[in-house]
């Protein structure tokens, strides 16, 4: 069923099954195609912490996402442009998407000061001032030559007024044109990210401005920045469907197992969150039997491999034991046998919904899914 990437041109989405509202797809990039439903692994400074990008290809990972703000201060998009672009210079040959800086610049409220043409910021390493404007954050991600660039955009924290929410909307979408009109390297695929908080009526009236600009994808952004997230659950089934669909449709920053399965059965196809490899390093794994943390005292003499039903490296070769005893001995090893189990078991959620589309068993599947993830929310 999956095409090959020699029947897919360059930003083709080709659109296999859906059942319900679940999807199932390819998107071809520059760098070879990818699956989806997606989870894409978190390598903010160029690299996935505690993984090498031999370990990411084993445990099924497709694509890597690397962050503008963070990669533009240290080590300089420029230097990595000059050593060949990120991909060679983190030796991973997969496709990469990297985020606008937005929700990083955003995020650094009390020393950034925004105008119609972007922002000014100090950085966070040495407060040096800097300026980031849809143009500039363009050329970044193109020096970084990535596959998939996004937009420039404002994410507003929660909560936020109707006020600000419409200022904040229109304002991303006359930095969309400005980012759409700054696209300059035909490798780099370009994603507008709707806004509008929590609000449907918003994020219709974000989605239709976005939309109005042809794109090979299309993001929701500012969602899992602090609202209960009950309502981000509420609120997908009825806006991720009215994205096109003929387009990948990608949830950015989200988020738990349970998050991506709800989200899936919303029509969502990509995902990204730094989640699995944080709390792996410290102490958080996800299982299918739950959620645990592996520094609990019940763990001190369990033989037993960390998940029965997990066949990645950590499960099979060490026991709950020597994983607690790396972690409160404070070993680096626990951070990388950590990180593996918890990437491999997020890709394999993921592998495992492919299949489950393409067979025509996505029901039982999720609802199989959001027993043990519904249970493994609510313990640790």
């Amino acid at each position: 069923m999956t095409e090959t990437p020699t029947q897919l041109k360059l930003g083709q989405f080709k659109l296999h099954k859906k059942v319900g509202k679940a999807r199932r797809a390819t998107f071809m990039t520059a760098h070879g195609s990818f699956e989806t439903p997606c989870f894409m692994a978190v390598g903010t400074k160029a690299t996935v912490k505690a993984m090498t990008p031999e370990e990411l290809k084993e445990c099924g990972t497709q694509v890597v996402l690397g962050n503008t703000y963070h990669l533009h201060l240290r080590p300089g998009e420029k230097l990595v442009k000059q050593m060949g672009g990120l991909h060679k210079f983190m030796n991973w040959n997969g496709p990469i998407l990297t985020d606008s800086g937005g929700f990083q610049v955003f995020s650094l409220s009390g020393i950034r000061k925004m105008s119609e043409e972007g922002v000014e910021f100090r950085s966070h390493l040495d407060g040096a001032k800097h300026f980031i404007s849809p143009e500039k954050s363009m050329e970044i991600q193109m020096d970084l030559g990535s596959d998939i660039i996004m937009a420039f955009d404002e994410c507003l924290g929660y909560p936020a007024t109707d006020e600000q929410i419409k200022t904040s909307m229109d304002l991303t979408h006359r930095w969309l044109l400005r980012s759409q009109k700054a696209m300059t390297r035909p490798e780099s695929l370009l994603f507008g990210i709707v806004q509008g908080g929590l609000s449907l009526q918003h994020r219709k009236y974000s989605l239709e401005q976005v939309t109005s600009v042809d794109l090979p994808g299309y993001a929701l952004g500012g969602f899992s920045i602090g609202e209960p997230i009950h309502l981000m659950h509420e609120l997908l089934p009825d806006i991720a469907p009215l994205m096109p669909d003929n387009k990948p449709r990608y949830l950015m920053g989200v988020g738990t197992p349970l998050d991506l399965i709800i989200s899936i059965d919303a029509g969502i196809d990509m995902f990204d969150c730094v989640l699995p490899t944080r709390v792996a390093r410290n102490g958080t794994l996800y299982t299918w039997q739950g959620k645990i943390s592996i520094k609990r005292t019940e763990y001190r003499e369990d033989s037993g491999p960390l998940d029965a039903e997990c066949d990645c490296y950590t499960c099979k070769n060490y026991s709950r034991a020597y994983l607690r005893h790396l972690f409160l001995s404070g070993e680096i090893l626990s951070a990388r046998l950590n990180t593996i189990h918890n990437l491999h078991f997020y890709m394999t959620v993921m592998r495992k919904a492919r299949e489950a589309i393409e067979q025509d068993r996505w029901e039982q599947y999720r609802d199989d899914c959001l027993t043990r993830f519904v249970r493994s929310d609510k313990q640790i």
